[in-house]
């Protein structure tokens, strides 16, 4: 097969280095990749959004399938634009339908559907321009901290935790009236404080059956002990130690077979993977949010613990014949540890090059803001490189990922020392 994957980041340059292991794929293109793709897959330089030059490209390269790896094309619809063109409606299209992708795309639209299913999550509203002094009334029944979240796509930093009331106040203001993340926030959901523990949850699923990968959990926010802005994401650890077999007995249970069996129930078409965010209040799992693809970093810790051939995966998924693979994981965990631009998540340079890739041992550098310039491997965004390891436990794996950290090496280089400190 041919195989096309849609993304530049760290997920795809994991999803890539997976499916470049497979007998059944041969030739790989990413678009528009980044310099670790480049090394095992042809980079197009395409937008994910541009589904006619997608076309193009799929036709001109006699494409079979495309795994879509960020959410922006899904909730724009990119599966539906093959589904609806005689030319590429044979390809086989990784990820959700447009309607399925507003479970990412509206905030509001996931938390209707999951209180249409009874699937444990905090108590909300949502509000707009029209009713922000009722925004202000909601927001005085609940107790401290207050959760703000814009109801739209707002790349990760949509989401706002409030100790002062006037201040959540001021900033519903600010998103609802001023357009503080633009069209994402013209709808706000204010909901009730989890306290707990995060984790997320990983499934496949080709619209009928579904598998459950490993779990993982994320490190968010750039300073240590999770103090500072939000990221998309400064390390991940799989598998979850806290996530002991019965936890995730109720996780399938009370989560992924009511998510899964509403998706068909509401007749909203999926082929591809569902992010459940989690938080573990007490011994019970509530769902934070839904992803409609895979998690960044989380995927460079989960996808080298799957010892499946990837592609025959996507194969069952196309196919609706899920039920037929046996998910086999690799018992070791995984770590990795990303690598941040200085002055990231706020303003920072690029075109910093990159040094020490060769000496890396013991470790996969997976690439996601690095590109290819004049030979060189330099940086290109926020989130440079997340460098993955294997361990018999997660802190044999973290030392490996940070031994190797020590060789690499770029101007004003950050990272989080403390990956796994609340474990």
């Amino acid at each position: 097969m041919n195989i096309l994957i849609l993304g530049s980041g760290g997920r795809e340059h994991t999803f890539a280095w997976k499916t470049a292991q497979s007998p059944l794929c041969n030739n790989l293109f990413v678009a528009p990749g980044n310099s670790g793709t480049a090394s095992i897959a042809e980079n197009i330089n395409i937008s994910v959004t541009d589904f006619d030059a997608i076309k193009k490209l799929v036709i001109d390269k006699q494409i079979d399938m495309v795994v879509v790896g960020p959410e922006d094309p899904l909730v724009q619809g990119v599966h539906d634009y093959f589904l609806n063109d005689s030319a590429l409606k044979h390809v086989s299209v990784i990820g959700p339908e447009k309607a399925a992708a507003e479970l990412e795309g509206s905030k509001e639209f996931a938390k209707e559907f999951m209180m249409r299913h009874n699937i444990p999550t905090a108590a909300y509203q949502s509000f707009n321009a029209s009713n922000v002094e009722e925004g202000y009334a909601f927001l005085e029944t609940l107790n401290p901290p207050y959760v703000l979240k814009a109801d739209g796509l707002a790349a990760g930093k949509g989401v706002l935790i409030l100790n002062d009331l006037e201040e959540a106040k001021t900033e519903l203001k600010n998103m609802l009236v001023d357009a503080k993340f633009g069209n994402a926030s013209s709808k706000v959901v204010i909901e009730e404080f989890l306290d707990g523990i995060e984790l997320s949850c990983f499934v496949l699923t080709d619209g009928k059956n579904y598998k459950i990968l490993p779990t993982a959990k994320d490190y968010k926010r750039i300073g240590e002990g999770d103090t500072g802005l939000n990221t998309g994401g400064m390390g991940a650890v799989s598998p979850v130690p806290f996530a002991t077999p019965e936890f995730l007995n109720k996780i399938e249970e009370r989560i992924v077979k009511p998510t899964i069996d509403g998706l068909q129930k509401d007749n909203l078409p999926y082929k591809g993977f569902v992010f459940i965010g989690l938080i573990k209040v007490g011994d019970d799992p509530k769902v934070i949010e839904y992803n409609v693809r895979m998690g960044d970093p989380e995927t460079e810790v989960v996808l080298p613990r799957l010892k499946n051939d990837i592609v025959e995966i996507f194969n069952a998924i196309a196919n609706q014949t899920l039920n037929t693979i046996q998910i086999e994981i690799d018992e070791r965990a995984a770590t990795t540890v990303m690598l941040v631009s200085g002055g990231y998540p706020e303003a920072y340079e690029k075109g910093k090059e990159i040094t020490g890739l060769e000496a890396v041992e013991g470790s996969i550098p997976f690439h996601a803001g690095a590109n290819v310039k004049e030979g060189k491997v330099v940086t290109s965004g926020g989130r440079v490189m997340a460098i993955t390891s294997y361990g018999n436990t997660y802190n044999e794996a973290l030392k490996k990922s940070y031994q190797n950290i020590d060789k690499l090496h770029f101007d004003k280089m950050n990272y989080r020392k403390d990956i796994g400190f609340d474990l």
